[in-house]
């Protein structure tokens, strides 16, 4: 056996060896530098005086493009492996790459009640800024390592959505470079066209530098209440119980374990005065049990219960296992003993476990696994849910609420369904169906999801024809932002950068 196939048996076979020894610890030292860095750069203020010299270089670097004749398309040059897509974006190979180093905070304005940052501000990043200032955003994505700027290009969505909508909602106001090299801000009274089109426009219509979004103030703990039930009916009716009841639940989740059994889980920020110490679960803690782990202890027990925990640890709940991705790579990782020697070390980087992944596991991943986040009307919750244990049969399965504004862009509800609830059911993981394939199952998923009148996440791999595609997502007010911007020459479309032709 030579050298080569040596080392693709360890990364497929013992690939845990890899994570364990090279990848936790380099996630933890980058997670630590970059912390450190954060916290020293906000208090010495200096993000927003080096902000206007980096978009200065951004601006020069298009004006570059244009004046070397303007061959390829541009996309920012940000490694594909960096991103939280488990894909690596091949079209970055053939794009005209900007140069865009914005990873700070600028500002916490409790006046106007907004936070603005830049684009590559992460979600662990955001939430520990504000956190020690008493304040937070209404959304906050739970995995650490989302960025705003994917956030608003792509999309988010959390167990507050129910009330807020999805990520670009809590956004105020965008700053980009158009095609041409020129500054613009757009909001909803400036530039409105341009700010309702931004939104799953995947950086086609300009380059993103600063966001504006909107934060509210926080408390240091939430009451959390589990509620174990039983029968797929039963679930689908106290879930949109749950999340109509928008004055009581400010926090609304529930995580299917089979077809007919989950826990719905709804919560409300507490002030200190009304916690009960005894019950707080530090549940953010390395030696804790993994979210998901603990939420299905509970279900065993079939008894209603509630905790207190720390508002930051409950927004990156789901972190440390990457919701539960990590125990297919880690199988022994929510162990009490690694967890206790090794779980410090957590959540590993997805940038790292793609920077590492050979062709051999790459090929593997594809046809042996599955990513995909559908948002339905909560109508045809049941429906979706039956045919994803039939078509895939993963479970857990996220489900996580949310309002959908008929704003104008690409994302809003179909006609006659402007008040209808959504949920996000996220599926992750090995399929057990043994008939799975990775295009056939996923175009029958993303067909039920059409009929349902839904959509896709599109940070997954998608299989929709472009017609197809267009009928998903509302392309007029996009379509004609392109024109107005000159973006046809300057940027792929959003097609053109999501499609599984360019993310292999």
């Amino acid at each position: 056996m030579d050298n080569k196939n040596l080392i693709e048996l360890l990364l497929i076979d013992y690939r845990w060896i890899v994570v364990l020894f090279f990848l936790l610890p380099a996630s933890f030292l980058y997670n630590l530098f970059y912390s450190v860095r954060s916290k020293i750069i906000f208090r010495l203020h200096s993000a927003p005086k080096n902000h206007d010299q980096k978009v200065t270089k951004i601006q020069k670097q298009v004006r570059e493009w244009k004046k070397s004749g303007s061959n390829a398309k541009m996309c920012t040059a940000r490694p594909g492996w960096q991103t939280m897509s488990f894909r690596k974006p091949m079209y970055k190979k053939s794009s005209y790459q900007i140069n865009c180093n914005l990873v700070d905070v600028l500002e916490v304005d409790t006046n106007r009640k907004i936070v603005r940052v830049e684009p590559l501000v992460s979600m662990g990043q955001l939430s520990e800024t504000l956190a020690a200032l008493g304040w937070t955003i209404p959304i906050v994505p739970e995995l650490d390592d989302l960025t705003v700027g994917g956030l608003v290009m792509g999309t988010g969505v959390e167990s507050s959505s129910h009330i807020f909508g999805l990520f670009q909602h809590i956004c105020i106001s965008y700053e980009l470079v158009l095609a041409d090299g020129s500054l613009v801000n757009c909001s909803e009274r400036e530039n409105s066209d341009l700010f309702y089109a931004i939104p799953w426009s995947y950086g086609t219509l300009g380059l993103l530098t600063a966001v504006e979004i909107k934060i509210i103030p926080a408390t240091k703990y939430i009451r959390l209440h589990y509620e174990p039930v039983i029968g797929l009916q039963n679930i689908v009716d106290r879930f949109e119980q749950a999340s109509r009841d928008t004055k009581k639940n400010h926090y609304v989740e529930g995580l299917l374990y089979t077809l007919n059994e989950a826990v719905i889980m709804t919560g409300e920020m507490v002030a200190d005065s009304e916690i009960e110490w005894s019950k707080v679960n530090d549940i953010g803690k390395w030696y804790k049990p993994w979210f998901f782990a603990h939420v299905r202890g509970i279900l065993k027990k079939r008894e209603k219960t509630y905790e207190y925990m720390p508002l930051r640890e409950y927004y990156h709940r789901h972190s440390r296992a990457l919701f539960w991705e990590i125990q297919d790579i880690v199988p022994f990782g929510n162990n009490s003993i690694f967890r206790y020697l090794f779980g410090w070390l957590l959540p590993v980087k997805v940038s790292l476990l793609k920077l590492t992944q050979t062709e051999t596991v790459k090929r593997l991943y594809e046809n042996n696994h599955i990513i995909q986040d559908l948002l339905v009307p909560t109508s045809t919750m049941k429906k979706c849910c039956e045919e994803f244990d039939r078509l895939v049969n993963v479970y857990p399965i996220w489900l996580c609420p949310f309002l959908l504004p008929s704003n104008s862009g690409m994302l809003k509800p179909s006609k006659g369904m402007e008040k209808d609830l959504y949920v996000d059911i996220g599926v992750y993981g090995v399929p057990k169906d043994r008939h799975f394939d990775p295009v056939k199952t996923t175009r029958a998923i993303e067909d039920l999801v059409e009929k349902c009148k839904g959509f896709q996440m599109l940070y997954a791999d998608t299989y929709r024809t472009e017609e197809e595609f267009r009928r998903m997502f509302d392309h007029t007010l996009y379509d004609k932002m392109r024109r107005k911007y000159r973006c046809e020459a300057a940027f792929p479309e959003v097609y053109g950068k999501v499609n599984k032709n360019v993310r292999d």
